[in-house]
């Protein structure tokens, strides 16, 4: 793959620098001398025959992110492709600059601001559903938050028109809902339980566990009715309160008629949590419903989340 360097003017962009890379892209920062606007610039180019679904994985993604109009949903306002009128060689993607870190490296400090940062990813997924959407890879490294707390939904590589039957099982394994790894329709629930088994990981550090086995067992894959059970969040971080590791469950239910209807519901309740927590913190003065602050002698990375879970 050509790597860019500082200065080099691509298809009118200046490059400044990398940002990170994937399977058979990379990304860069990347600004425009004529509006001085700054972008990421996704960079995917196809080396063999296998890198064509990187290539129609990166048109999905404008695809599906050109259809949204939401704050909490990344931007992608040009698709640059290059190569004949038969066979697209490489590609260009203009996206919003997200200034934030990943819930996977920076996981909130409170369980106020996960909560908070809950709803928003919430009401964005909401939005996608509204639009006839799906993003169907609904994980931590897909959620940056800014020093605000603003969170903004990321990678909509693998998103998909509602009931959608994909040919090959596609989701991040330790957040797969099963009608993904049985290839069944890809629903507006698919989101609800790929968030509850997001926010499970952010208040306990552990995957719940889903219908793809990571044990040494001969079958590729679960049904619903043999998924085990997990266990309540609230008994592996205390601090997580009742209402909330009801509704964490609720959302990773095996079967998709036993999820909360719509994400709408997920994200009302979310927001009813939030205010519980912040009325009990205001009324006894302590940090009740919180999060244990971080020792003020460590190194300030300590996400006082982790109550007895594996990180």
């Amino acid at each position: 793959m050509e790597i860019f360097k500082k200065g080099d003017m691509v298809e009118g962009f200046r490059i400044e620098r990398e940002l990170g890379r994937g399977a058979a892209s990379i990304i860069y920062l990347a600004w425009d001398p004529r509006t001085k606007h700054i972008w990421a610039l996704k960079h995917v180019e196809r080396g063999d025959a296998k890198d064509d679904r990187f290539l129609v994985q990166a048109e999905a993604e404008y695809k599906a992110a050109s259809a949204q109009d939401h704050p909490g949903v990344r931007k992608i306002t040009r698709c640059i492709k290059k190569g004949s009128i038969f066979k697209t060689n490489e590609l260009f993607l203009v996206m919003e600059l997200v200034d934030g870190r990943s819930l996977e490296l920076a996981p909130p400090r409170t369980m106020a601001q996960a909560v908070h940062i809950f709803e928003q990813v919430a009401r964005a997924l909401g939005h996608m559903h509204q639009r006839g959407w799906v993003h169907a890879d609904m994980k931590p490294n897909n959620i940056v938050v800014d020093g605000d707390t603003h969170a903004k939904i990321i990678d909509l590589g693998q998103s998909c028109k509602i009931g959608t039957v994909k040919a090959r099982i596609q989701g991040t394994p330790d957040y797969i809902a099963p009608e993904q790894v049985h290839r069944r329709e890809i629903t507006p629930r698919t989101d609800v339980y790929n968030l509850g088994a997001t926010m499970y990981w952010v208040l306990c550090r552990q995957h719940i566990p889903t219908a793809l086995p990571k044990d040494d067992r001969l079958v590729g894959s679960l049904d619903a009715a043999l998924i085990e059970k997990p266990k309540p969040p609230h008994e592996i971080n205390p601090r997580v309160p009742l209402k909330l590791s009801e509704l964490i469950l609720q959302c990773v239910e095996a079967m998709p008629e036993n999820r909360p209807q719509s994400m709408d519901i997920v994200a009302d309740r979310l927001n009813l949590i939030h205010g519980m927590i912040l009325a009990a913190r205001a009324s006894e003065g302590s940090t009740m419903g919180g999060l244990p602050s971080p020792d003020p002698d460590d190194d300030g990375d300590d996400d006082g989340l982790a109550i007895g879970g594996s990180k």
